[in-house]
C-alpha cells in the first residue's frame, strides 16, 4: 500500500467508519415490512442473504434462471453439482477420515504416549511408523530437557571452577573447547539439514518422501526441525497431496488435521455452489457450537461438521438435535461422556439393580464395574443445561433448574468409547441413573438409552423451541431485531411441519418481511462473511487459505474458536467499530492489490476486456461490479477525493499513462460500509 497506507488510510477509514455507523438499519431500529424491493434488488438481496456473497456474473446468472427457481434449487442442494469444490478439497485427505482414523494416522499426544507405554502397537506402515517414531523422539527430548533443568546448577560446573567468573574466564581463553554440547549438536544438525534439503529439492517431487524415509530417525528429526520457511515449502512443492500430508505430519501431525479443517471451512464458503447449505451449516454449527481447542475435539470436528451438521442443515430439527446429542464432539465438549448417575452401578461400584445373571453379562461385555475416579464420579449438568438454554427452549423457555437436573439424569450413560483415540458414541447402562425422571411435567419411565430419545423428542416439539429457533433463523437472514409477526409465522410452520427446517425457510422466504426495502443491506457481516464475500466478489483464486484463516483470527473470529457454547454473535454491535473496520480495510486492500499470500486476485478482470484508463471511470465500473451500484455519496466522494493523488491513482508512479490503481480502488470498495453489510 506504500505511502498511502501510512499517511491517508486512517482518514479514509475514519470517514468510512462514520458511514457504517450512520447508515440505517444496523439492527438498532425495528424492522418493518413496508413496500417491496424492485426486482433487481431482490436478486442482490437474495445473493447477499442466502450465500456468502455474489461473485462476478452471479446476478446475471440468477436473472437468467429466474429468482424463484434459483432459490428452490438452493433449498435442494443435492440437485446442485459441486464437483469443482470437491476437486479443490481432494488434497485434504483428513476431511474424509473418521475420528479414529485421524487419531491413528495423525496421532495426538495421548496416542503417542500410549504407544510409548506399550498400550498401543506401533503401526506397521513405514510412513506412519516414521511419524510415530519422530513424535516419540520429540517427547523423549522434552523429557530429557525437563530433567536437565532439575539438575543442581553445580553439576554444570567444570571441576576446578569455583564461580561463574571462573567459567566465563575459561570460556574466553578457550571458546571452542567450552562450546555448549547442545549448541554444537544443533549446528551440526543445521549443516546436515541444509545439505539434505538441497538434495531433496533436486529430486522429482514424488521421490522425496521415500528419500526421507530412508534416513534414520535422528536424521529425520534434524531435517524436520532445522528446515523451515521457504526452504520447507520448496521441498513440499509439487509433492502428491497424500505424500505432502504425511511429510507435514512428521513435523506436527495435529497441525495437519487442524489446518485442513480450517482451510476447508473457508474454501467451502468461497467456492461451494451449494451456498445456502454452507450458510446453514455455518448457522447450525454456531448454534450447536463445539470448541476446537478442547482436547480430543480437535480430531472430532471434521466428522461432526461432515456427518452431523451438514447432512441435517435443511432437514428435520429433531434429527439434527439427536445427531448432535450423540456426537462424540458434543459429548466431549460439554462433558456428558463423564456424567454418572448418582445411583448407578458405576457410582456405587457394585451391582445396583437387575439379576446377577444380567449383571455378569454386562461385566463380560463392558468390563468389570469399578468405582469411578477423577471427574467421572458424579452427575454432570453441563450438556443438560445447554441443551435446554442454547439448543432448544431458550433462556426463557419455561424450564427450571430441577428440569436441568432431570435431563442430565436421563442422559447419563450417553458416553464415549476411548475418546482420546477417536472412539464413537456408546450407551453404558452401568453409568445410567435408574428410576423415573420428570422433565417439564412429563414422566420419563425407566427405559435406558431410549429415555434420551424421549426427552429430545419432547424438547424438539415444544413451542418455546419453535420460537427460539425461528427467532435465531430470522436474526441470521432478516434482521438483528426480527419482526414478531415473521417469527410467529415461521414458528407455526415449525410446529405444523414437524420441525422441517426447509419448510421453515420457505415460509421466511415467502414473507413480506424478508423482502422489505429496509432489509436491503441492513445486516452487518461477521468477519467470516466479510472475508468469504470479499474473496467471492474479487474472483480471487485461493491456493492456500491459511493466511486468510489467520486474518479471521486477527478480526476476532477464529474458525471453530469460540470457547463458550453460545457461539458467535450475529448482531452488528459485536462487529462494528472503527478498529474492526481498519482491520477489514487492510485485508481488503491486501487482497485486491495481490499482496495476500495464497490468494491471487485480478481486479483488472472485473473491468472487462477494455478496461478504462481513467480513474473516475474505473471507480464507476467497480462500484457496479462489486456493489451493484449501491454506493453512498459519502463513500463515493471519499474515494474520488483520493483520485488526484498519484500514489493512490497510479499503478506505478513513473507510469506516463497514469493508469488507475485498480487494486487500490477495488480494495477501498471492498472495505466500504456498503460492502460491510449484506
Amino acid at each position: 500500500m506504500g505511502r498511502f497506507s501510512s499517511r491517508k488510510l486512517p482518514l479514509v477509514v475514519g470517514l468510512m467508519a462514520l458511514g457504517l455507523f450512520v447508515l440505517p438499519a444496523l439492527g438498532k431500529k425495528k424492522h418493518e415490512a413496508v413496500g417491496e424491493m424492485d426486482a433487481q434488488k431482490q436478486v442482490v438481496h437474495a445473493l447477499n442473504r442466502l450465500t456468502f456473497g455474489p461473485r462476478p456474473g452471479d446476478i446475471e446468472r440468477v436473472n437468467a434462471m429466474g429468482l424463484d427457481k434459483w432459490i428452490d434449487l438452493q433449498l435442494h442442494p443435492d440437485k446442485i453439482d459441486d464437483s469443482a469444490l470437491a476437486a479443490r478439497l481432494e488434497p485434504f485427505g483428513t476431511l474424509r477420515m473418521t475420528s479414529w482414523e485421524l487419531a491413528r494416522m495423525f496421532p495426538p499426544g495421548p496416542v503417542i504416549r500410549a504407544v510409548m507405554d506399550g498400550k498401543l502397537s506401533m503401526p506397521s506402515d513405514p510412513t506412519e511408523r516414521a511419524i510415530y517414531q519422530l513424535q516419540i523422539a520429540k517427547l523423549e527430548d522434552r523429557q530429557e530437557r525437563k530433567e536437565a533443568k532439575l539438575q543442581p546448577a553445580a553439576a554444570n560446573v567444570t571441576p576446578g571452577m569455583t564461580s561463574k567468573n571462573d567459567s566465563d574466564e575459561a570460556a574466553a581463553k578457550a571458546p571452542e573447547a567450552m562450546m555448549d554440547p547442545a549448541e554444537e549438536a544443533r549446528r551440526g544438525d543445521a549443516m546436515f539439514a541444509d545439505a539434505e534439503a538441497q538434495q531433496l529439492m533436486a529430486m522429482a517431487p514424488e521421490q522425496r518422501l521415500n528419500a526421507i524415509l530412508k534416513l534414520s530417525t535422528a536424521d529425520q528429526r534434524a531435517l524436520i526441525s532445522e528446515v523451515k520457511g521457504n526452504q520447507r515449502e520448496k521441498i513440499l512443492d509439487g509433492v502428491p497431496p497424500q505424500q505432502r500430508e504425511l511429510m507435514m505430519a512428521m513435523n506436527n501431525p495435529q497441525q495437519v488435521v487442524n489446518e485442513e479443517l480450517l482451510q476447508a471451512k473457508l474454501l467451502r464458503a468461497i467456492y461451494s455452489e451449494r451456498q445456502l447449505q454452507e450458510v446453514m451449516t455455518d448457522f447450525w454449527f454456531n448454534h450447536f457450537n463445539v470448541f476446537i481447542g478442547k482436547g480430543a475435539d480437535r480430531y472430532m470436528l471434521a466428522d461432526y461438521e461432515r456427518d452431523v451438521i451438514r447432512p441435517h442443515a435443511l432437514g428435520k430439527f429433531e434429527d439434527l438435535l439427536v445427531a448432535t446429542a450423540q456426537s462424540p464432539a458434543m459429548l466431549f465438549y460439554l462433558d456428558n461422556w463423564l456424567s454418572v448417575g448418582p445411583n448407578s452401578d458405576v457410582a456405587n461400584g457394585i451391582r445396583a439393580h437387575g439379576s446377577n445373571k444380567d449383571f455378569k453379562k454386562r461385566e463380560k461385555q463392558n468390563g468389570p464395574v469399578k468405582q469411578a475416579k477423577g471427574k467421572r464420579n458424579g452427575l454432570n449438568e453441563n450438556y443438560g443445561r445447554e441443551l435446554m438454554e442454547l439448543h432448544t427452549l431458550g433462556v426463557n423457555g419455561g424450564y427450571t433448574q430441577k428440569d436441568v437436573t432431570e435431563v442430565a439424569k436421563v442422559l447419563t450413560g450417553w458416553t464415549l468409547k476411548q475418546p482420546r483415540e477417536g472412539g464413537g458414541f456408546q450407551f453404558d447402562e452401568r453409568m445410567h441413573e435408574p428410576g423415573d425422571k420428570v422433565v417439564m411435567g412429563h414422566r420419563i419411565k425407566p427405559n435406558g438409552e431410549k429415555e434420551g430419545y424421549e426427552v429430545l423428542h419432547i424438547l424438539a416439539h415444544n413451542p418455546s423451541t419453535a420460537k427460539f429457533i425461528c427467532t435465531k433463523l430470522a436474526m441470521r437472514f432478516v434482521s438483528d431485531d426480527p419482526p414478531p409477526a415473521l417469527v410467529q409465522s415461521m414458528s407455526q410452520t415449525f410446529l405444523k411441519k414437524d420441525g422441517d427446517i426447509r419448510e421453515v425457510m420457505k415460509t421466511m422466504l415467502k414473507s413480506p418481511e424478508f423482502w422489505a426495502p429496509d432489509a436491503y443491506r441492513a445486516k452487518v457481516k461477521t468477519p467470516l462473511e466479510f472475508v468469504a464475500s470479499a474473496a467471492r466478489a474479487s474472483g480471487a483464486n485461493i491456493s492456500n487459505a491459511m493466511p486468510m484463516v489467520r486474518q479471521l483470527q486477527n478480526m476476532g473470529m477464529p474458525l471453530y474458536g469460540m470457547q463458550p457454547p453460545t457461539g458467535y454473535s450475529m448482531k452488528a454491535e459485536t462487529w462494528v467499530s472503527s478498529a474492526a473496520l481498519l482491520g477489514r480495510m487492510n485485508f481488503a486492500l491486501s487482497l485486491a492489490s495481490g499482496k495476500m499470500r495464497g490468494a491471487k486476485a485480478d481486479p483488472q478482470s472485473l473491468l472487462g476486456t477494455n478496461p478504462p484508463t481513467d480513474g473516475g471511470q474505473a471507480l464507476a465500473d467497480l462500484e457496479s461490479t462489486l456493489l451493484a451500484g449501491d454506493v453512498s455519496k459519502q463513500t463515493h466522494d471519499t474515494i474520488v477525493a483520493q483520485l488526484g493523488d498519484p500514489t493512490f491513482t497510479q499503478s506505478k508512479l513513473d507510469d506516463p499513462k497514469r493508469s488507475p490503481n485498480v487494486g487500490m480502488i477495488a480494495g477501498l470498495l471492498l472495505g466500504s460500509p456498503e460492502f460491510q453489510r449484506r
